[in-house]
């Protein structure tokens, strides 16, 4: 039976009122305490959604000893804390381009018409870790599309991400006149009270509904529950001090050919997150699709020249876009690695990964992905090489970043046990 307007309407509205579930409230509660309470563990995780030239970037041989590529010689200085893997992707995940949406989720066919995401990894450490900083997670993205991310609710809903690293920055920093610290509490508070009533309404319309539509409210109701945790801590938050940012404020790049400059920028404003403890979670979506880098010898935009079918002149505008990438994520390290925290460098404690959905751009492949994991407290092992035909599945390594987080997790979305021949400390 069809439904009436008026009938959705309150269906929309009941919806919104169902409460966090009281079982998550201590869990999360617990688990804030024994983060705050131990070393500050950190993440950020950066996809570079065009790909990366593997003759560039895998090594040849195995082991702590291997010979340095061209894009690894960028970030030779961290060779020690560092950690290349060849032979690895997702089980199950295809889709070539629409892979980039399962790159932290592992959420197998992203391309097909059915495809539903999962939590991504950024996201799920953010929800075990709780209330422990005052943003749970930055999402940030360089030139993304409305429909490009990687970073997904529990409920497979994109998050919006922060485009705007002088809007970031101010978040973080700006404190706001007292009426006004007031007046967001107050808004907070009107927008958790449309989500607290209860009726049994909301469950005689899912009974009234097909199959597909059971599915819709289902995901929306798992949405609803995600704002409402989030409402909550945020009110928690607002009348704390924010901290005294350790430089200027920056000014936002609108020019998307400016790739370099945004990317940089970006990862200034997350290392100041870090350093704040504003934020122990990062994701940076970076997108070169349709872009042409202002960069000298860069002439053609970026997805036309990965189909380079092995000609010179695209060969060579990819590697000067993708050095200067790699270039830029050596600064990123090098200012982590100068800031102190508790006796450690800012980059012992935060792991730095780095990679690409696409194994080879040119043909689409979704295997053999090439990944770099940078700090964050592992005794690293150079060059870990699995089988290129048989890959091994990319959800242990991430199953083992979110177990050096201090979390309690033995699983996450594919993964078979932690990341084989990668130790922590």
């Amino acid at each position: 039976m069809p439904l009436s307007r008026r009938t959705f309407l309150r269906g929309a509205g009941v919806a919104m009122s169902l409460p966090l579930l009281d079982a998550m409230v201590p869990a999360f509660r617990r688990l804030a305490f024994a983060a705050q309470t131990g070393t500050p563990r950190r993440m950020i995780a950066v996809q570079t959604n065009m790909g990366i030239l593997s003759q560039h970037f895998f090594p040849t041989a195995t082991g702590p000893e291997y010979e340095l590529t061209p894009y690894l010689e960028l970030v030779k200085n961290f060779r020690s804390k560092m950690t290349v893997f060849s032979g690895v992707s997702h089980p199950d995940v295809d889709g070539a381009h629409e892979a980039e949406r399962s790159f932290l989720s592992a959420a197998p066919h992203p391309g097909g018409a059915g495809f539903k995401n999962s939590i991504s990894l950024d996201q799920y450490a953010a929800e075990l870790l709780g209330p422990v900083t005052r943003f749970p997670s930055f999402v940030l993205d360089v030139n993304a599309e409305s429909t490009q991310g990687m970073a997904f609710s529990r409920s497979g809903v994109k998050v919006p991400a922060e485009k705007s690293p002088a809007k970031l920055y101010e978040k973080m920093f700006l404190q706001g006149k007292p009426t006004e610290v007031e007046a967001r509490i107050a808004d907070l508070g009107r927008g958790r009270s449309s989500l607290d009533f209860v009726s049994d309404d909301a469950k005689r319309l899912a009974r009234t509904v097909g199959a597909a539509d059971q599915a819709r409210l289902d995901q929306y109701f798992s949405a609803v529950r995600d704002l409402e945790r989030q409402l909550e801590l945020a009110q928690e938050w607002e009348r704390k001090p924010k901290p005294k940012p350790s430089a200027p404020a920056p000014t936002d790049i609108s020019e998307n050919k400016k790739l370099i400059d945004k990317i940089r920028l970006m990862l200034d404003v997350a290392r100041l997150g870090f350093e704040s403890d504003s934020t122990r979670v990062v994701s940076l979506f970076i997108n070169t699709f349709s872009v042409v880098a202002d960069l000298p010898g860069v002439k053609d935009e970026t997805h036309s020249i990965t189909h380079h079918g092995g000609r010179k002149e695209a060969l060579d505008q990819l590697f000067i876009i993708e050095s200067a990438q790699f270039k830029v994520l050596s600064e990123f390290l090098t200012n982590l690695n100068a800031t102190l925290e508790g006796g450690d460098s800012l980059l012992d404690r935060t792991m730095v990964l780095y990679g690409a959905p696409m194994g080879n751009a040119a043909s689409h492949d979704n295997k053999n992905l090439p990944m770099l994991l940078v700090g964050g407290g592992f005794k690293h092992a150079g060059h870990l090489e699995f089988d290129k035909k048989k890959n091994y599945p990319l959800p242990n390594l991430y199953l083992s970043m979110l177990q050096r987080m201090g979390l309690p997790v033995d699983k996450f979305a594919t993964s078979t046990g932690t990341m084989r021949g990668l130790d922590f400390v």
